[in-house]
């Protein structure tokens, strides 16, 4: 069915309520942390990743001061949140041309198409090479990590199914903890590349202003005045016209989404909505209305959906499985972390020429902990959106989102390990990794790495 026919009474509407207000009073104590504590700052730490600590270590893992049920509830924002993090992206600018598209997209989708094959094809070597013979692991290891790095938690449990029914019990409690793992690793790793970078001179943002240790609170003479409001209150708000924009946009993505399930499910709606963005800016960029449609208004209403995404998601990581099966998981885990951090470094320079550090941090954190890490890490890198990141990031969705990092392909994997084994599998994806550096080569996507300087302010966003 497309909406659920069980609707929500006045008690779970209240709950809901109370859920996001203590996610919003978590975002306040990370905000009093970030103001206490000037080295939080100084090491781009965001309010909404402190809060996500604060709430987990209040969390039924740790303290237990947090209700079941709202944890429970915490723990459903970040799958929603993200579709409106992700609506707006195309929405209030001009859109490039197909090469222009191409030329922002396809450094993105290789990147994510890159780190998938190599995430399954050294893993695929490692378990047929040395778990399974030496340690009697299970040849369906080897694919934990695409389906819980990339896919994530969501994806993870959603695989229960596809492993049982492929005889192993074992594989979603082990994705699990595979993708808690991931994404403590994913946003550890990535604030240190971060505050590196940015020693070196390789963020824009940190470039243009120099390490942060003032107040998070601006003076009168340099507050934000951005968003432009061309609507008269009496008739409706600023805020609500644009949310409600977004709402089409979402209302689009659920449509393609039931459309898109009759074939294939598995699709996440988030890059479905992205597309509804799209048709609503098209529509409307060709009416008078188009002149009501402030950028800076979209970017504000997403980055509200962005920082309570964050502190849900930090705040209901699973703890307990961790400690889980152990050895094995622990020795494939610095086998892929060093793949992750490898392919940042050798791989980023390479294929974005400008801003490498920005527009590789958010695939580095989608490959590690999902996509809403990989925003996290944006965020701190590009808190003002300078660069085209954002933008290239968000071209890349429809893409990559639907095949690979809890796609198609990722449900596809362990189909192929008990059909073909693991050898095959991780010669073969190791090929296509060769296939797709020869290709973007070929296509001039590929590029010898430049002297990495940052141009503030070049390819932001129109």
């Amino acid at each position: 069915m497309m909406f659920s026919s069980d609707g929500f009474d006045g008690d779970a509407l209240l709950s809901l309520l109370v859920a996001a207000c203590g996610l919003g009073i978590l975002l306040l104590v990370g905000l009093l942390l970030r103001t206490l504590v000037p080295a939080l700052k100084r090491y781009f730490i965001p309010a909404a990743l402190l809060g996500g600590a604060v709430g987990l270590g209040l969390g039924p893992h740790a303290l237990g001061l947090v209700p079941a049920g709202m944890h429970t509830t915490w723990s459903s924002f970040a799958g929603v949140l993200i579709t409106i993090v992700f609506a707006p992206m195309l929405l209030g600018q001009n859109l490039p041309g197909f090469r222009e598209a191409a030329k922002e997209a396809g450094p993105h989708v290789f990147y994510g198409y890159f780190s998938t094959f190599a995430v399954v094809g050294v893993p695929a070597l490692l378990t047929y090479l040395v778990l399974q013979p030496l340690m009697g692991t299970n040849p369906l290891f080897s694919t934990i990590f695409e389906v819980s790095w990339p896919g994530g938690h969501g994806t993870a449990a959603g695989m229960e199914e596809s492993y049982s029914s492929l005889g192993w019990e074992d594989g979603s409690s082990l994705s699990l903890s595979s993708a808690t793992v991931g994404l403590l690793f994913g946003i550890i790793a990535g604030m240190v590349i971060l505050n590196l970078a940015a020693r070196r001179g390789l963020l824009t943002s940190a470039a243009a202003q120099g390490p942060s240790t003032g107040s998070d609170i601006l003076p009168p003479a340099e507050a934000s005045t951005d968003s432009t409001n061309r609507l008269r209150r009496g008739s409706l708000d600023n805020l609500a016209f644009h949310v409600s924009l977004i709402g089409v946009a979402v209302l689009i993505g659920v449509l393609l989404k039931w459309g898109v399930d009759q074939l294939l499910t598995g699709i996440p709606l988030f890059p479905l909505a992205m597309l509804g963005g799209l048709l609503v800016q098209l529509i409307v960029s060709r009416t008078p209305a188009y002149a009501l449609v402030d950028k800076p208004t979209l970017n504000s209403i997403a980055g509200i959906a962005l920082d309570f995404l964050v502190v849900a998601a930090v705040a209901t990581i699973s703890l307990p499985v961790i400690f889980a099966n152990w050895l094995p998981l622990l020795i494939a885990t610095v086998v892929v972390a060093v793949i992750s951090v490898g392919i940042f470094c050798w791989i980023g320079p390479r294929i974005f020429p400008q801003h490498w550090v920005e527009n590789s941090i958010v695939n580095f954190g989608a490959m590690t902990g999902v996509t809403s890490v990989g925003l996290l890490l944006l965020r701190a890198a590009d808190p003002e959106m300078k660069t085209n990141a954002f933008r290239g990031f968000a071209l890349r969705a429809p893409f990559a989102s639907p095949f690979v990092g809890g796609g198609l392909v990722t449900a596809l994997f362990p189909v192929l390990v008990m059909n073909i084994g693991n050898l095959w599998l991780g010669l073969a994806c190791l090929a296509l990794c060769l296939v797709m550096i020869g290709a973007a080569k070929a296509t001039g996507i590929w590029r010898k790495p430049a002297a990495a300087r940052p141009e503030a302010g070049a390819g932001a966003p129109a």
